[in-house]
């Protein structure tokens, strides 16, 4: 078994290295990315757990992993929005929201639910190892490979649905990237199916940002200059992702 279980605990403390360097980037405000590292890492860590549930404290993890990501996503939001007014001429709006995140990073890199997930996380590899000891691990490899085709599964029926729902399909290819890349001696991707599931995810990712954008201009009065255009742009985002989602389609059916 520890044949499986080496290389998980191999990734699940590479992943714990990333988020303290993260935690620290955040502590010291050194870089604009921290935050959004700080998210992927965040990410990759619950696409490894997501096949574990049922271990022992994988839940606790999860939970912990979850609250950070609930912490930090309306912060991500104001970041990626602030540099698309900057980019776009609106530069009081842009400011107004780089002004309401000095200092933020560090109360992130302070806050409790960070502190929980580094807590956990660290203790994890050791319910790991105790779970081995009284062989509550058996068949970890096919619970992982059965959950990898589950996902592969409902993306493929998500995809050839014509009334398909972008938000989820969104979703789905996160996951199935992701777990690929959590488990790759076990979902080996081909280069192009790799590529395809890129292209579709920032697609996706480009129509999800509009979309949430012209919902915040109902509520935000300095968005509404930003609305006529954003109501183009969404509408080709659209077009672009599900042409990008054809393709993939094709590519992986």
């Amino acid at each position: 078994m520890s044949a499986t279980l080496d290389p998980l605990i191999a990734r699940l403390l590479g992943l714990q290295i990333k988020l303290f360097a993260c935690q620290a980037r955040l502590e010291d405000e050194t870089d604009a990315e921290a935050l959004h590292d700080l998210r992927t890492s965040v990410r990759r860590l619950r696409s490894l757990l997501r096949p574990l549930r049922g271990l022992p404290a994988v839940e606790e993890l999860e939970e912990a992993a979850k609250a950070v990501g609930q912490l930090t996503t309306p912060l991500r939001d104001r970041e990626v929005l602030a540099a698309r007014l900057a980019r776009q001429g609106f530069e009081q709006a842009a400011e107004r929201r780089v002004d309401a995140m000095r200092g933020v990073f560090p109360e992130v890199a302070a806050s409790q639910p960070v502190a929980q997930l580094m807590q956990v996380l660290d203790a994890f590899p050791g319910f790991l190892r105790a779970a081995e000891r009284q062989k509550l691990v058996r068949g970890l490899r096919q619970r992982v490979e059965k959950r990898l085709a589950k996902q592969w599964k409902q993306l493929l029926a998500a995809l050839k649905d014509p009334a398909h729902d972008r938000h989820r399909l969104r979703l789905l290819i996160k996951r199935v990237r992701y777990a690929a890349e959590a488990y790759p001696e076990l979902d080996k991707l081909p280069a192009a199916t790799v590529k395809q599931l890129k292209a579709a995810q920032g697609a996706l990712g480009d129509w999800h940002d509009h979309w949430q954008w012209l919902l915040q201009a109902e509520q935000e009065q300095d968005l509404q200059p930003c609305v006529a255009g954003w109501t183009v742009s969404l509408r080709k985002a659209e077009l672009k992702a599900d042409k990008v989602l054809k393709k993939l389609l094709k590519t992986v059916d």
